[in-house]
């Protein structure tokens, strides 16, 4: 069962939006209902945290789950760089072009693979003097947009993301602040809720997701990790000023692979294919010229009832890149793109042995992945 991203009134994408409402900036909507009317918000993403395995059991992550999670949904698909844009610039994916782990760009022969703000494969060059991410993403994101409202904007986060394209594209317009450890972390939010009157600051916690994508998301240690990110939570709302709210989401969830269909040597799956982007449980498909039919049958065939293969127009027509998609993204988005319905992928082992090794994965839209939590604490 794939559930659709619920834009507009429960995804990601509505976050900001809702928590600018209540910081008071005009034109803002709190599409979740939030009603905070907070001075200072603190958003805290842990990457990986799916809402399936967060109420599984309140006793792994006791602070969170006695904020009574509600549940979200991510965008499609289900991966950072794409819940990361829609989180920094509060529109679905058909908006902010950010639509995969790895796509096309017209104009270059190379897969985009914006969380490095790379082409696939190519050597390691600043890219960003091409695809200058302020013009690849031209939208204001929610920070510049409180910023322009007389709000002191800040982000906590691994040194590694400042100034990267990714944050340039859609996490632009805030004061920087590296994080170095735990504690770093929350002595950075705790000092930056109070730069004045009106404070946003927004932090990320990457481990969860590490350890997911290689130990399992069922594993020990998968388990312990969360109770590290709870326990993070709990001391970020120990920190918080009279009157502040704390929120902590996620940017997907994840499945425990158990079997996978490996592309390059898998011949069928080849023919007819000039490029394969995404990744294992969501792919997009570039076809050539006039293969497309040809394509989608074979793959449809081949992966059997745990894919769904759907074209372009297809996927559009379903909103799950958002109710509107701009005509210049759509040419980003595969000709094919396949989704994974249950714990199968495909996989890469010659071009991507990394990502292929994982044992967590993600990116489709089965309740696993796309379904994601909100905890609103308030002090």
């Amino acid at each position: 069962m794939f559930v659709a991203p619920r834009y507009g009134t429960g995804s990601l994408a509505d976050v900001f939006p809702s928590v600018l409402a209540g910081l008071g900036v005009p034109g803002e909507e709190d599409r979740l209902g939030l009603g905070l009317n907070a001075d200072r918000v603190c958003v805290l993403l842990v990457d990986g945290l799916g809402y399936q395995d967060l109420v599984a059991d309140p006793t792994a992550a006791p602070f969170l789950s006695g904020l009574e999670p509600v549940r979200l949904t991510a965008g499609f698909p289900t991966t950072t760089a794409t819940s990361l844009a829609s989180l920094g610039v509060g529109v679905p994916p058909g908006e902010h072009g950010i639509v995969g782990y790895l796509f096309h760009v017209p104009g270059y022969d190379r897969l985009f693979t914006p969380l490095s703000w790379r082409l696939h494969g190519a050597p390691k060059s600043d890219l960003r003097k091409e695809l200058i991410p302020a013009e690849f993403q031209p939208r204001p994101t929610v920070f510049q947009r409180a910023v322009a409202d007389g709000i002191a904007v800040a982000q906590v986060s691994p040194r590694d993301q400042a100034g990267s394209g990714l944050t340039e594209a859609v996490l632009r317009g805030c004061r920087f602040l590296p994080q170095l450890s735990f504690g770093d972390l929350v002595a950075g939010v705790s000092e930056a809720l109070r730069a004045g009157p009106r404070s946003l600051v927004y932090t990320y916690h990457g481990d969860l997701d590490l350890t997911g994508h290689v130990r399992g998301p069922s594993s020990r240690a998968w388990a312990l990790e969360l109770a590290n990110a709870d326990r993070l939570a709990a001391a970020l709302a120990a920190e918080l000023p009279p009157g502040a709210a704390l929120l902590v989401t996620a940017d997907h969830g994840m499945v425990q692979m158990d079997d996978s269909i490996d592309f390059d040597t898998t011949p069928v799956l080849r023919e007819g294919v000039r490029a394969l982007g995404g990744e294992a449980r969501a792919r997009h498909v570039y076809t050539v010229p006039g293969a497309e039919s040809d394509v989608a049958a074979a793959w449809q065939a081949t992966l059997g009832p745990d894919f769904e293969v759907l074209g372009k127009e297809e996927i559009v027509a379903r909103g799950w890149f958002g109710p509107t998609v701009d005509p210049a993204i759509a040419q980003r988005i595969g000709d094919l793109v396949v989704l994974a319905r249950g714990r199968r992928g495909v996989i890469r082992s010659g071009v991507e042995p990394l990502q292929s090794s994982l044992v967590g994965q993600h990116g489709s839209l089965t309740p696993a992945e796309v379904e994601v939590p909100l905890c609103v604490f308030r002090a």
